[in-house]
């Protein structure tokens, strides 16, 4: 009698993926269960004190981006100020120059 490859490959590859969901539920059911152990070992006031002081932590941080966001604007700003006064000074410094955009383009045909 003669075997057919293909069914018993397809077989074992499904026996693997079996066994596999299998462990991972088992691992999961395991984790599950020793988060529940642990808390049940911690008293109610410390998980209410816990819960506080991570919104704390939390708001500490939003308040410290912000301010550093606000920084990061106004120093933006600054700098493009900063960047128009020289942008002025030089076209002072060499005179105006004609604007190399705007309406009065000029075709040129190169050959």
């Amino acid at each position: 009698m003669t075997e057919n490859p293909e069914v018993n490959s397809t077989s074992n590859e499904e026996v693997k993926k079996d066994t596999f969901n299998k462990f991972v539920e088992h691992e999961t059911k395991a984790f599950e269960e020793s988060l529940k152990a642990i808390d049940a070992l911690l008293p109610e006031a410390f998980k209410d004190h816990a819960k506080v002081a991570g919104k704390e932590f939390a708001a500490g941080f939003r308040v410290l981006l912000d301010v550093a966001a606000e920084t990061l604007d106004k120093a933006a700003k600054d700098i493009d100020e900063r960047m128009k006064a020289k942008r002025a000074e030089y076209a002072a410094e060499e005179g105006e120059r004609p604007s190399t955009t705007g309406p009065t383009k000029v075709k040129v045909q190169v050959e």
